[in-house]
């Protein structure tokens, strides 16, 4: 497929990251993303909450600030007023949380309710964070805990923990939009957020656009209360099985033999509203650790950018 381009286009469809990017003016330019699913919880002010906290994510993983959003919907025609009312008012809310506003939208009929937004941002054309930007020596940090699809399917399982399900919630309702500011703060090299590719496939996307390889520490990473467990009990969704052959099928990752069966699924477990990896020098890496810690914002060390190509995951650091 070929499409047309435009000088102006910094990042598009040719460079395949986390949303694309516009050049207004020296000054500026206009970040964009959209992005929408079906429930993941039961109820539906949290769900719209949710949806616009991971379609939100994107923008602060290219080093933008959100201004606007448009709510994208589809819902059955005999679906409650009020349960589409709590959906729409969920996003709404936590996009003002984010200093943005929801100025309109479109909904169709649809006989699996979905949502999301389609959201724009600002950015500075020399801030963008992209995910080609890796440089070796950097250190990758992570800032969310993993473990989000693995406690959602355990919960439509009903095999999950109240206490796992809530810490799980609070993780996706939570913006990435403190760390991302944090970040900007200390010049990450690059960024991208972990979403439905899980972990592994979205770094494995910054180390292809960067030419460089990764190692991993699974042990080294955040995990959500019950997410361990639930992959110990082969408790996962579909998703994770893809995302996992996908690269397995050709080498591109690739485990130390003290890596533990668990730890493969979470590193491959599809997330909803996940963190922000970052590749920063180690300088910056410190600097950015300890003003996360200062603000209460989650950030783990989990691995290293090296010379080569794919990932290598050890169970220890």
């Amino acid at each position: 497929m070929h499409l047309p381009t435009n000088p102006n286009l910094l990042v598009g469809l040719a460079v395949s990251d986390d949303a694309a990017v516009y050049q207004l003016d020296a000054q500026t330019a206009l970040v964009q993303t959209v992005d929408f699913f079906p429930p993941i919880v039961d109820d539906p002010y949290t769900f719209g909450a949710i949806a616009a906290a991971n379609a939100l994510s994107d923008i602060y993983a290219m080093g933008g600030r959100p201004i606007l959003a448009l709510a994208v919907a589809g819902f059955p025609e005999d679906f409650a007023t009020a349960t589409m009312a709590a959906i729409l008012q969920g996003g709404a809310d936590k996009v003002a949380e984010a200093g943005a506003v929801v100025a309109g939208g479109h909904t169709v009929v649809d006989r699996e309710p979905k949502y999301g937004l389609c959201v724009t941002g600002l950015v500075a054309p020399q801030r963008i964070t992209a995910k080609a930007g890796a440089q070796v020596g950097d250190q990758l940090l992570l800032t969310k805990a993993l473990g989000t699809g693995l406690i959602t399917t355990a919960l439509k399982r009903g095999q999950c923990r109240e206490e796992d399900i809530v810490a799980a919630v609070a993780s996706m309702l939570h913006l990435n939009r403190r760390a991302a500011e944090l970040a900007a703060e200390v010049d990450a090299h690059a960024a991208t957020d972990i979403t439905g590719f899980g972990l592994l496939g979205h770094a494995a996307e910054m180390a292809r656009h960067s030419g460089v390889g990764l190692q991993i520490y699974a042990e080294a990473l955040p995990l959500l209360p019950g997410a361990l467990a639930y992959a110990q009990r082969n408790i996962f969704p579909g998703g994770l099985q893809r995302n996992r052959q996908h690269l397995e099928a050709s080498g591109y990752v690739q485990y130390a033999s003290d890596v533990d069966e668990a730890y493969r699924l979470l590193l491959h477990d599809p997330q909803t509203s996940g963190g922000l990896l970052f590749a920063l020098p180690p300088p910056a890496a410190t600097r950015f650790q300890a003003a996360c810690v200062a603000s209460g914002e989650l950030c783990a060390l989990i691995g290293h950018v090296v010379v080569g190509s794919g990932i290598m995951v050890y169970g220890k650091i």
